[in-house]
């Protein structure tokens, strides 16, 4: 039997894992999270075999759970839920050791199969993500998507840099780099312009 934890904050999606996964396979759900903090306590508490993990969440996201996670407990298995996978974020998500990239849309036999494939010490990325990644045609950094997503969640300048540790002129020249590459006037606009291409 595979024990798991279930992060997503779509509630929907989250109960009908929770029930349809252990109906496709051998799978205890051990417990739900609906943020990336829950998902961090979860984990801990529980310590699954695989953690199934949505990439974007409210908050504490998929991939900075995964940080957090990772750090007290590097030999976490985890499977990383997206619907849009950016070469950036694929990147960020394999060198923090994240095992499998699956699409929320995939059936959860499907989802079943891979948790076992991780849990046997294998990796695996559906090919729909990878191919989305790969035709991605994102113009900005990994650090200006990161200062926009910051932007969007309403912080300024000042607390972006002491959120991402850096100095806040260096935040100033990421916005402003951000602006140009897409041609907008307010860094507001370019966290809007970003969220709606699917970059963020």
């Amino acid at each position: 039997m595979t024990t798991v934890v279930l992060a997503d904050d779509e509630a929907l999606l989250r109960k009908a894992l929770a029930a349809l996964l252990p109906l496709e396979g051998e799978i205890t759900v051990l417990a739900e999270a609906e943020d990336g903090e829950a998902a961090v306590q979860a984990t801990l508490r529980h310590q699954p075999d695989v953690l199934v993990i949505d990439l974007e969440m409210p908050g504490m996201d998929g991939l900075d759970a995964v940080a957090e996670i990772r750090r007290v407990r590097p030999e976490q298995v985890i499977l990383m839920l997206t619907r849009h996978a950016r070469p950036g974020v694929l990147r960020k998500a394999l060198k923090l050791g994240v095992q499998g990239f699956v699409s929320k849309s995939a059936e959860p036999a499907h989802i079943v199969s891979v948790i076992a494939a991780l849990h046997e010490g294998r990796r695996w990325i559906d090919p729909d993500v990878s191919a989305l990644a790969v035709v991605d045609d994102c113009p900005l950094t990994d650090r200006e998507l990161d200062v926009l997503r910051a932007t969007g969640e309403g912080y300024s300048a000042a607390d972006i840099a002491t959120r991402l540790h850096l100095a806040e002129g260096t935040v100033r020249n990421y916005l402003s780099n951000a602006m140009q590459k897409t041609q907008t006037r307010t860094r507001h606009e370019a966290a809007r312009y970003a969220r709606e291409h699917d970059w963020l």
